[in-house]
């Protein structure tokens, strides 16, 4: 094993991604596998966790467990907990990915269900699910916990409102995790811009030749360029990281 292969060695570690059968997430997962890790998939469909769970023990020959839930819904996640526990016995890495942010035209066009939606999603559902791997990862010693946040929540947007101040949120409950965990757990937030995922799909370019082209790359990201700052912060090549916020957003501005 080479120094790079073994700064960043996930062997025999379990690592538990929400969100994980589609785009940045189901990037994040292979890549864990591809560096020794087992593999919660966590989403909200069970036929498309199966089928990246699937694919990634066929590829990296790990073990992949797939899960459904909503993690907008509290009561929800103790049988995920419970679930990755009594499979694998711990979880080293918890990525919180999982996140939405529905489309609307007018302020006065958010619902409150809508409202409610986004926050249950994005904010309230990674401090649950935080709050209850991370006190097990205290107990057993180690562990990092990742909050995928957005470039948004310190560049909002009028058409992502209630998106950004739950990332927002999201970032503040990063620094006082990491508080609480300390010193054997570490908390950070991964802070990606735009990405060329699914939800790219819903972008409108009419406007401008090149949307990206006030950010210092001019572009956005593949979602396989996640994948480094990802591993980084899995890793013990990030032992002295917590309470960060990790830009991987092509310098937008």
């Amino acid at each position: 094993m080479g120094y790079a292969d073994s700064l960043f060695d996930l062997t025999d570690r379990v690592v538990l991604i929400t969100g994980g059968s589609r785009g940045l997430g189901r990037e994040m997962a292979f890549a864990a596998a591809r560096c020794g890790a087992d593999v919660v998939i966590a989403s909200r469909k069970l036929d498309a966790c199966q089928a990246t769970a699937a694919a990634i023990e066929a590829e990296t020959g790990r073990s992949a467990m797939p899960y459904a839930v909503h993690v907008g819904r509290w009561e929800q996640l103790d049988g995920l907990v419970g679930a990755a526990y009594e499979r694998f016995g711990r979880v080293d890495v918890l990525v919180n990915n999982a996140g939405m942010s529905p489309v609307y035209s007018r302020q006065t066009d958010v619902t409150e269900k809508m409202f409610d939606a986004v926050v249950n999603l994005n904010l309230k559902g990674p401090f649950r699910l935080s709050a209850l791997i991370g006190e097990r990862m205290v107990a057993a010693g180690r562990g990092s916990i990742i909050n995928v946040s957005t470039h948004g929540s310190l560049r909002p947007h009028p058409t992502f409102v209630p998106y950004a101040a739950a990332k927002a949120g999201l970032n503040v409950v990063t620094e006082a995790l990491a508080q609480a965990f300390g010193p054997t757990v570490r908390v950070n937030t991964l802070m990606p811009g735009p990405f060329l995922t699914d939800i790219s799909k819903a972008w409108d370019f009419t406007e401008a030749d090149n949307p990206f082209g006030a950010a210092a790359l001019q572009r956005a990201g593949d979602p396989s360029e996640i994948v480094g700052a990802a591993l980084f912060l899995m890793s013990d090549a990030s032992s002295f990281t917590t309470g960060s916020i990790l830009r991987v957003d092509g310098g937008s501005v």
